[in-house]
C-alpha cells in the first residue's frame, strides 16, 4: 500500500526540493503541498471528515511554515488528527529542539539540507506507526479521530457591547440541539461568564497555561460542568494571573477543546491580548459585537482595522452583529458593514434591557424566558452560523429546543420575506 505524504512547505525553493525527493521514495505517494498552516489544517479536517482512512498517514512540516510557528502547527495537527505522523523539517538538529518537537507531538525530525536516506528512513518509520494507530481504531479504539470541533470567538467594539450574554447565548443554543458544547471565557481580567450563571469554581483557565500535554483527564479536571449541560473553562478571580496565559498556551487550550467537544464558544472581551488574539486567529467565525451607536461602530472599525494589521484576521473574515438593535436608529446594519468592510450577521439582536434585568441580576441568564426576544435572536444567531443541529433532530433526542427553534424559524421567515 503506498504511503500518502502530505508536505506543508511555505518557501518556493523549499517546496521543489522537497518534492523532489518525496517523488523519488519507494511506494510514496507525495500529495500536492500546501503552503502554509492554515492550508494544512484545513486540508486535513476535509479529509478526516470524510474518513480517517482518507487521511496521509505523513505530513511533513517545514520550519518556516507560517503564520503559526512549526511546533504550534505540529501541536495542532496532533491534538485534532492523532492518526497521522507529523515529521519537522529544520535545519536546526540539535537534541533541544528534537526533544521540543517530539513534546509538541512530531514523530520524527529530519536535518536540513535534506539526505535520502534520512528522508526514507524517517517516512518509513512514522508511516508504519500511523498505520499500528489505524488498526487501533478500527479496532474500537476510544482516540478521537474527528475533524475537530467549530470555534466561536466573541469579541466587543467596546465594552458592555453585550459580548458575555451572546456567548452564553450561543453556547446554550449548541448545548441545547444536542452538540457537546465548551464555553470559556478568555477575557482574562475581566471575565463575567461565572457571574452570569451563578458559578462558584475552583480552577480556571489559568491552570492549563503551563501544562505541556493537555490530556482529556487534566482538560477534564479544568472545565466546570454547569447545570445546563456547558462545559465551563472560566477567567481566574484574580485578573493578575490572567498574565499566564500566552498566546502559545492559548492556541494549546482551543486546540485541546476543539478536539474534545463540537462547539466551543470563546468571549474575548473587548480588550484584545495574546491570548484573545490566537484565540481569533484559530476560530472558524470570529464575531465582533457592537451596538448601533458611533462610538460603538468606530470601536468596530478600529478592531477590524488592528485585526488585519497584526494580520490575526481579515476584514472580510469577521462577522459583526448588531446588539441593541432599533428601526428607529439611524445606524443600521448596511451602513455598519459599509463602515466597518465586514459581513453583518442578518440576525440582529433587539435593544430589550427590560426582559434581560432580572436575569442579569440574579446571575440566571440560561434561565431567559423562551418568548423573550433577545433569547430567540440570539438561538436565530447560532442557527445562522450553524452552530445547532437541524430542530427535528434535536426534537427526536429529546433536548427541548424549543426556545432555538422559534429563533430559527423567525430568521428563515426573515432570509425568505
Amino acid at each position: 500500500m503506498p504511503t500518502r505524504i502530505l508536505p506543508a512547505v511555505g518557501d518556493t525553493d523549499a517546496v521543489r526540493s522537497v518534492t523532489t525527493l518525496l517523488s523519488q521514495l519507494p511506494d510514496a505517494e507525495p500529495v500536492a503541498p500546501v503552503v502554509d498552516s492554515t492550508q494544512l489544517v484545513d486540508t486535513l479536517a476535509r479529509l478526516a471528515a470524510e474518513s480517517v482512512d482518507e487521511l496521509p498517514e505523513v505530513v511533513i512540516v517545514h520550519e518556516r511554515i507560517g503564520p503559526v510557528p512549526a511546533l504550534e502547527l505540529i501541536r495542532e495537527v496532533a491534538l485534532r488528527f492523532p492518526a497521522v505522523g507529523v515529521i519537522l523539517v529544520t535545519s536546526d538538529a540539535s537534541p533541544g529542539l528534537f526533544q521540543a518537537a517530539m513534546d509538541y507531538g512530531a514523530r520524527g525530525l529530519v536535518a536540513l539540507p535534506l539526505s535520502y536516506e534520512e528522508l526514507a528512513s524517517r517516512v518509513q518509520a512514522v508511516a508504519q506507526w500511523s498505520v499500528g494507530v489505524r488498526r487501533h481504531l478500527g479496532a474500537g479504539g476510544d482516540v478521537f479521530t474527528g475533524a475537530g470541533g467549530t470555534v466561536v470567538t466573541v469579541s466587543g467594539a467596546k465594552g458592555g457591547a453585550g459580548t458575555t450574554l451572546t456567548a452564553i447565548q450561543l453556547a446554550l443554543a449548541a448545548q441545547a440541539s444536542g452538540r457537546s458544547t465548551a464555553l470559556v471565557d478568555m477575557d482574562l481580567q475581566t471575565g463575567d461568564i461565572a457571574s452570569y450563571l451563578d458559578v462558584q469554581f475552583r480552577r480556571s483557565v489559568v491552570d492549563l497555561a503551563a501544562i505541556a500535554d493537555i490530556s482529556p483527564r487534566v482538560l477534564a479536571d479544568a472545565v466546570f460542568r454547569h447545570d445546563t449541560g456547558l462545559a465551563l473553562l472560566l477567567a481566574p478571580a484574580e485578573g493578575e494571573r490572567g498574565e499566564d496565559v500566552t498566546d502559545r498556551a492559548a492556541r494549546q487550550i482551543v486546540s485541546a477543546l476543539r478536539s474534545r467537544y463540537e462547539v466551543v464558544v470563546i468571549d474575548c472581551g473587548a480588550q484584545l491580548g495574546g491570548a484573545g488574539a490566537a484565540a481569533v486567529e484559530m476560530a472558524d467565525r470570529a464575531l465582533l459585537i457592537t451596538t448601533p451607536d458611533v462610538v460603538a461602530v468606530r470601536g468596530a472599525k478600529r478592531a477590524v482595522r488592528m485585526w488585519d494589521r497584526l494580520q490575526i484576521r481579515k476584514a472580510e473574515e469577521t462577522t459583526v452583529v448588531v446588539n441593541r438593535h432599533s428601526r428607529s436608529t439611524e445606524i443600521q446594519p448596511p451602513l455598519i458593514q459599509k463602515i466597518t468592510g465586514t459581513a453583518v450577521a442578518a440576525t440582529v439582536v433587539p435593544a430589550n434591557f427590560k426582559e434581560l434585568q432580572s436575569v442579569v441580576d440574579a446571575g440566571r441568564v440560561h434561565e431567559l424566558e423562551n418568548k423573550s426576544a433577545v433569547k430567540q435572536a440570539l438561538w436565530g444567531l447560532a442557527g445562522e452560523l450553524g452552530l445547532v443541529k437541524a430542530p427535528d433532530r434535536a426534537q427526536k433526542a429529546g433536548r427541548g429546543f424549543r426556545g432555538g427553534d422559534r429563533g430559527s424559524v423567525s430568521f428563515r421567515r426573515r432570509r425568505e420575506g
